[in-house]
């Protein structure tokens, strides 16, 4: 194939292939007027703090107060705590993500792939939607009883 031909077939794969990639890793997360990040609301008695090191390993099962990042999906993805209980989230994936509340009252802010946060769960009880702000497509509910 030579010339115009051969160029359009170059372009017809780029677009391909660029697909490919975007539904792997999900859509571009949104952008803000501003460009900096949502602060957790202070009235809700949430904070997190995210470890400062990666851990060697990553367990299989996880353990009460644990949320497990793997293969793009939180595990659990819905699950009930009492107001104010410490909760790790567990990076086991081979990307940074994040877990988020849609209301911004908790979040994680970016966990390397190996790497765990701490974040409290909110006081006042509820349904918390979440989401990781870099891949939108995976999602979850924290309720607090």
């Amino acid at each position: 194939m030579r010339g115009p031909g051969r160029a359009a077939a170059a372009l017809l794969l780029g677009a391909a292939l660029g697909g490919c990639v975007s539904a792997l890793v999900g859509p571009a997360p949104e952008k803000s007027g501003t460009g900096a990040a949502p602060s957790p609301a202070p009235s809700s008695g949430a904070t997190a703090t995210a470890s400062a090191t990666a851990t060697a390993s990553v367990s299989v099962s996880a353990a009460p107060g644990t949320v497990t990042i793997r293969d793009f999906l939180f595990q659990p993805a819905d699950f009930t705590v009492p107001a104010g209980t410490r909760l790790t989230v567990v990076n086991a994936d081979t990307v940074s993500h994040t877990l988020t509340a849609q209301d911004s009252s908790f979040d994680t802010g970016p966990i390397a792939p190996g790497a765990s946060a701490v974040l409290t769960a909110p006081v006042r009880p509820g349904d918390y939607p979440y989401r990781c702000t870099f891949h939108h497509f995976m999602r979850g509910t924290l309720t607090v009883a």
